[in-house]
């Protein structure tokens, strides 16, 4: 059964800002496209796997029925909506690793 992925303007908002900081701050374009294939490519995933991500039990959203998926330093954060099989994302937070 395939889901249907759908993104909240924030989201949106999110993925822009993602790419303009790479792109723009950083000065590497190149790298901000590789980013965003690598989210939009985890972001399609959930129309097949929808609850490959882990519940989030710890930020925001935490213990409200959001799961997680991490992409880099990056977390997509979303929910699952069975009924109309649906996935909305959420939000895509900046989260560095804490090693």
């Amino acid at each position: 059964m395939k889901y249907t992925v759908k993104l909240y303007p924030r989201a949106y908002r999110d993925l822009d800002e993602i790419y303009s900081y790479i792109a723009v701050n950083l000065s590497e374009p190149a790298t901000a496209n590789k980013m965003l294939e690598s989210l939009e490519e985890a972001i399609i995933s959930l129309e097949q796997f929808p609850e490959r991500g882990s519940i989030r039990r710890v930020g925001a959203y935490a213990n409200q029925g959001y799961r997680q998926i991490f992409v880099k330093n990056y977390t997509i954060i979303y929910r699952i909506y069975k009924a109309n099989q649906e996935v909305r994302i959420v939000t895509i937070r900046y989260a560095p690793s804490q090693l």
